[in-house]
């Protein structure tokens, strides 16, 4: 259909296939932390719980957008994006679909709640380091280290958030709901009076919803990264989009550039400033008489979608340089304008949301044990109460909603796991934890980065050798 070769074809499949499985590993692998809760507190049954959990992860996943996404793909280095050499990208997409997919699933196996989010950013991150090694190495601009500092840093406070916010929760519900037995450890195989399993069912809902918005979305990059690695003229430009609608945003992105004092710049910014020229000259000739991408030859449409990335990231990165002289109102306008033309490119196809919303939501169907007794018998040392189950989950459910709408990826795992411990101490202090269980959680928080940086840029290394 879209005049592959065998090869190619093949490794489209291959990398599609790894891209749903990673998201279906991630469905019984984060998803058990909103399980957890309503199952240890007797307020559904086991295959209920997992049922509406993956009901409700399928339309996070429906619902949420893409905008962290996106954010995931532009982690990457720039070269990476605008390489239109399939087997560069099928030794990109492959590296990093393995090396998270052998964390994810060994972390699963001995029952580690670790995040997902961690995994996939690591493995990026390893990607763009290795571009170091290659023989055209572009040295520090193979990573967006401004995008994977304000991940990074999302991910680092995710836990002392979640952690923090619980202990406020479980004073919350001690200073308004008086009903002690809300307070009290759950008596095995007695449900819960109905207006707490009414709570729980709730909060479970929530973050299992929110977790299809934030990680759900992260197998939508996936899929489009292998998309615009293999069929790049297919999957480049959003056919939905004007043409000439895009090309009022890069001429006023230019205007601005074009007026700025550039006699305080250095290598980098002049380079930016000159890409902004160029990229926007081609991309005008390029469009001339035509105003969808489907007006233009499928061999012209990878460029036209080089051109938008090298006119947004340049301009992107001329925001952040304190050479670059505009007034508040210019940046404000830049800043909208970026994020205007940027519609051309950050798109994902219905069919690619659907496929990833069945895998996480099928994933979330199976496997769930392991991490449930974890998180259900060996954070705390006690089984958890009802309001702790609420208080958790109520927490998790906020951060990780508040994260999805700015786009930035965070650690369901992470956050749900610490709310349990907040809600743990709250009770009885750092007494009530199992030092064991937080060490072993705390230990795969710490390698989940190095190891697959490591993994990640050693397999890509590898495939670009051989492929």
């Amino acid at each position: 259909m879209f005049g592959l070769t065998t090869a190619l074809t093949i490794f489209l499949v291959a990398c599609l296939l790894l891209a749903c499985f990673f998201e279906f590993i991630n469905g019984f692998h984060d998803t058990a932390n909103a399980v957890a809760t309503v199952i240890y507190t007797n307020s559904m049954k086991p295959t209920a719980a997992v049922i509406y959990s993956g009901l409700l992860n399928f339309a996070g996943v429906l619902l949420g957008g893409i905008t962290v996404a996106m954010g995931i793909v532009n982690l990457l280095p720039m070269e990476a994006l605008v390489d239109s050499n399939p087997y560069h990208g099928i030794a990109m997409v492959m590296a990093l679909l393995i090396s998270a997919i052998i964390w994810n699933f060994g972390t699963w196996y001995y029952g580690i709640p670790s995040s997902s989010s961690h995994t996939i950013i690591g493995a990026i991150l390893g990607i763009g380091l290795a571009y170091y090694f290659l023989p055209d190495s572009v040295g520090g601009a193979a990573v967006n280290w401004g995008k994977a500092k304000n991940t990074g840093l999302a991910l680092l406070i995710s836990p002392l958030v979640g952690f923090s916010l619980a202990i406020i929760m479980m004073y919350i519900f001690k200073r308004f709901v008086k009903n002690e037995i809300i307070y009290k450890e759950p008596i095995p195989g007695k449900k819960p009076p109905l207006w707490i399993r009414m709570l729980l069912w709730a909060t479970c809902g929530m973050v299992s919803f929110v977790h299809g918005s934030n990680d759900g979305q992260k197998g939508v990059g996936l899929i489009m990264l292998v998309l615009i690695a293999i069929l790049p003229s297919h999957f480049s430009l959003d056919e939905t989009i004007n043409l000439q609608s895009v090309n009022a945003n890069v001429s006023t992105i230019h205007k601005i550039v074009m007026s700025t004092d550039t006699s305080q710049f250095g290598k980098d910014e002049y380079s930016n400033f000159h890409n902004i020229k160029k990229y926007k000259e081609h991309y005008d000739a390029a469009i001339v008489n035509r105003t969808f991408s489907k007006d233009v030859p499928l061999a012209e449409r990878f460029e036209l979608r080089k051109d938008i990335v090298k006119i947004t990231k340049g301009a992107e990165k001329l925001l952040k340089s304190p050479n670059f002289a505009v007034s508040l109102k210019d940046a404000s306008i830049l800043t909208a304008q970026i994020k205007s033309a940027k519609k051309l490119i950050e798109f994902a196809p219905s069919w690619v949301i659907i496929m990833i919303s069945i895998s996480l939501g099928l994933g979330t169907m199976v496997g769930w044990k392991r991490i449930v007794k974890t998180v259900g018998e060996k954070i705390g040392k006690q089984h958890m109460s009802y309001a702790q189950g609420a208080s958790a989950e109520i927490v998790a459910s906020i951060g990780i909603g508040m994260a999805s709408t700015y786009g930035l990826p965070v650690s369901t795992t992470h956050m749900l796991s610490s709310g349990i411990a907040g809600s743990m101490v709250a009770k009885k202090g750092l007494k009530n934890l199992q030092k064991k269980t937080i060490k072993t959680i705390a230990l795969a928080w710490i390698l989940t980065l190095p190891v697959t940086v490591i993994l990640s840029g050693g397999l890509f290394l590898l495939f670009r050798a051989i492929l």
